[in-house]
């Protein structure tokens, strides 16, 4: 008699232990998804890559690898960075889908762009 009940409580253990185990799976936080980031080099008067594909919600950071200033200019004026020396850096996280061609004011024959899906 005893075995049998120390196996019936057993078997109910199992069960508890395998719903509750359930349970916590699917009751935890999502993991908290990181926001992407990349970076667009300047370089020899030009940006690189040249054109970009990135998920909405990236940061994309230039950076002025050059000798002489740049800078990072959209043409639709969604951002602007001010003059960037050598290896100073803008960053623009790109909230909202689309094709976001770019280009440096200084320099309006560097042109880029950056392609948001």
């Amino acid at each position: 008699m005893r075995r049998s009940v120390f196996i019936a409580v057993l078997g109910v253990a199992t069960i508890l232990g395998i719903v509750a185990l359930a349970a916590s799976a699917r009751y935890s936080a999502p993991a908290q998804q990181k926001p992407e980031a990349t970076e667009v080099k300047i370089d020899n008067f030009s940006f690189g890559p040249g054109a970009l594909t990135v998920p909405v919600g990236t940061m994309v950071t230039w950076t002025n690898r050059d000798d002489i200033p740049h800078t990072v200019v959209s043409t639709d004026g969604a951002f602007k960075s001010k003059v960037l020396d050598t290896d100073e850096k803008f960053s623009f996280t790109f909230a909202k889908a689309g094709t976001y061609p770019y280009f440096c004011s200084i320099h309006p024959k560097m042109t880029a762009k950056v392609i948001v899906q």
